[in-house]
């Protein structure tokens, strides 16, 4: 419909590689994949471009090349750097975890600056990141002021470069649900740092669909874009306990979760011409919506879905994006003709 918002639908390819082999994420499995579901835009997280699977942040350039090459193949463009910045340790203490502490002026300059270099080679304008782990068994209140100004320089890094950094809700950090991160959002004042929402991370914390719906609404002014996954709580949560994410196993398409999606999508449809417009004049080209499923499981530093995971998770995201009265398009015949020259 004409006077609809439009969203631009994307997803982390990585988890659409293999059906049943999380080692393998070959590109030409991803990107296949994508191509298949009419998707033409992903994130880049973990990719074998010739040498063996790592993460983005380890791709060479010959490497970069190859990937670059087979997006023209398959008609792909990169929507984000999936990157893992901001998961580390904000303190170097030994808390029992195996997180890394990296000192900040080095990270800034060997990280994040190769985060930029990868945005700018693969031709997209955003960084996904995180709000750094606090001390496991600390109040992230406590290591607000500090998370905000590394933050803060991580932003002003991208927009040095034109790009801009989106700050991802999850648990263990110190941005660990919606209000300590439009908290953080307040406190940065940065016009290249955005939030993203994921509704999953908020709820295997034990949050309620309201609760979700009341973090969503505080992060809303704050943010640049969302990642779609649900969970479905198998057993009632302690609230407050560290979250062990290599043991959730719950995942679910968004039309089934705990996370009461059409109410949340019902009113971000509200928000999303002006978030467009806001997005537009950073050159990004619209309001994304992330796929990172994790239907057949997800960690710390990842997922897995399997491409009939990838389809059954856009096709439930379809179901809700087209009750709720939000456009976006897919791959179609003409789309094939253009690619053709006809």
């Amino acid at each position: 419909m004409a006077d609809n918002p439009r969203v631009i639908l994307s997803g982390f390819a990585d988890e659409a590689a293999h059906p049943t082999d999380q080692s393998q994420k070959t590109a030409e499995q991803q990107f296949a994949t994508f191509a298949a579901l009419g998707l033409q835009d992903y994130s880049i997280r973990f990719i074998d471009a010739g040498a063996g699977p790592k993460n983005v942040m380890k791709l060479t350039k010959s490497e970069i090349q190859r990937v670059r090459a087979l997006e023209n193949d398959y008609g792909l463009n990169v929507s984000s750097i999936g990157s893992p910045i901001g998961k580390v340790k904000l303190v170097d203490v030994d808390d029992g975890t195996r997180n890394v502490y990296v000192p900040f002026k080095k990270y800034l300059a060997q990280d994040v600056a190769k985060a930029c270099e990868l945005a700018h080679a693969l031709e997209c304008k955003l960084i996904r990141g995180f709000s750094f782990y606090h001390p496991r068994g600390s109040d992230p209140r406590e290591h607000m002021a500090q998370a905000a100004d590394q933050l803060g320089q991580i932003a002003e890094a991208c927009h040095r470069s034109d790009l801009t950094f989106g700050v991802e809700v999850e648990p263990n950090l110190v941005g660990e649900n919606g209000h300590l991160l439009a908290e953080l959002h307040a406190r940065v004042n940065h016009p290249a740092m955005v939030l993203v929402f994921d509704a999953a991370n908020i709820v295997v914390q034990g949050y309620t669909p309201d609760e979700v719906l009341d973090q969503f609404r505080a992060m809303t002014p704050g943010m640049g874009w969302m990642h779609i996954k649900d969970y479905h709580h198998p057993r009632p949560v302690v609230r407050g306990e560290p979250i062990d994410e290599d043991m959730l196993s719950n995942f679910v398409p968004a039309d089934q979760g705990d996370s009461a999606h059409e109410q949340l999508l019902r009113e971000f449809r509200c928000v999303l011409p002006k978030l467009e417009r806001k997005l537009r004049r950073r050159g990004i080209p619209g309001v994304f919506l992330d796929l990172e499923p994790h239907v057949k499981g997800g960690g710390q530093f990842g997922g897995f879905s399997g491409p009939d995971g990838m389809g059954v998770a856009l096709r439930g995201l379809c179901r809700v994006l087209d009750y709720v009265g939000i456009d976006y398009h897919l791959r179609d015949f003409d789309d094939i003709k253009a690619a053709r020259g006809f």
